[in-house]
């Protein structure tokens, strides 16, 4: 049984990856860079040249393969839905989904696939702190627009969660919301890399506007600026509401914020190292 992850070193996929392979699977990972991927990924790893967004070229990777795990990210919208099928009809049967924020073109086509699917749900992901590294570094600052509570969920329990809908039976037409064990706002979380780091470090509040054109300055449409920064000005009440989700189904409790940060530290301190 082989499966082929998506976005294979992504914050999510690598972990993906990495569980399969700590549970003894055959895993093939899909990535535009095979040698980079290569150097990242666990021992064995079968590594793959390719996107998902380009699925037509993607009939070698899917030979063989049993189980797919695609993570919905932009681009996918058009390609996904020919992906799905192609999957299909290469003899994939059983996909995992990691949504993309609602129920768009791609999850629509794994749920109309005809094959055992699992959705899985995450509210926000403890890794999206890392978009904070570089002004921590800089200048020891946080800035963000709004100061709402969020229960993050670390992203190897979005993987661990993938992990067992691929493997275990009981998970079909599922969709899973996943949260941490905590609600955190974003002045509660600096206050705690704070005390990780070492160091000071202060929360800048943001006008909404300044934020979309922030997030626009990395290269992001006006429409999909306005629809992240519209979430977290709005967020749905799920957002906020600790499940337990990730203990019933992995048979522990979810990671803290706490032990995200215990693991990333070292990459918030010190001067921003030129590129």
């Amino acid at each position: 049984m082989t499966t082929l992850v998506t976005g294979a070193t992504g914050n999510t996929g690598r972990h993906v990856v990495a569980e399969l392979v700590r549970r003894g699977e055959r895993v093939r990972a899909l990535s535009r860079d095979t040698v980079a991927a290569a150097a990242k990924l666990p021992a064995g790893v079968e590594v793959v040249a390719g996107t998902h967004t380009v699925p037509e070229k993607l009939d070698a990777a899917l030979e063989g393969v049993d189980r797919l795990h695609i993570t919905v990210t932009a681009g996918l919208a058009e390609a996904g839905p020919e992906l799905v099928r192609r999957a299909v009809d290469a003899g994939v049967r059983r996909i995992t989904v990691l949504w993309g924020g609602f129920v768009g073109p791609v999850e629509e086509a794994v749920a109309e696939s005809g094959v055992t699917w699992t959705r899985l749900e995450p509210q926000e992901f403890m890794s999206n702190t890392l978009t904070w590294t570089d002004s921590v570094r800089d200048e020891g600052v946080v800035r963000e627009p709004y100061d709402l509570p969020s229960a993050l969920v670390h992203e190897a329990d979005i993987a661990a969660v993938a992990a067992v809908a691929l493997l275990e039976d009981g998970h079909a037409g599922r969709a899973y919301n996943l949260t941490g064990p905590e609600a955190l706002t974003p002045r509660e979380r600096v206050a705690m890399l704070s005390r990780a780091v070492g160091r000071e470090l202060s929360f800048v509040p943001l006008t909404h506007e300044q934020a979309v054109e922030r997030l626009m300055a990395t290269g992001v449409s006006r429409a999909d600026a306005d629809y992240v920064i519209g979430w977290y000005a709005s967020p749905p009440e799920e957002a906020a509401t600790v499940v337990d989700t990730v203990e019933r189904l992995t048979g522990r409790p979810a990671r803290t914020f706490a032990q995200w940060l215990a693991e990333h530290a070292d990459r918030f301190r010190g001067p921003r190292t030129p590129r």
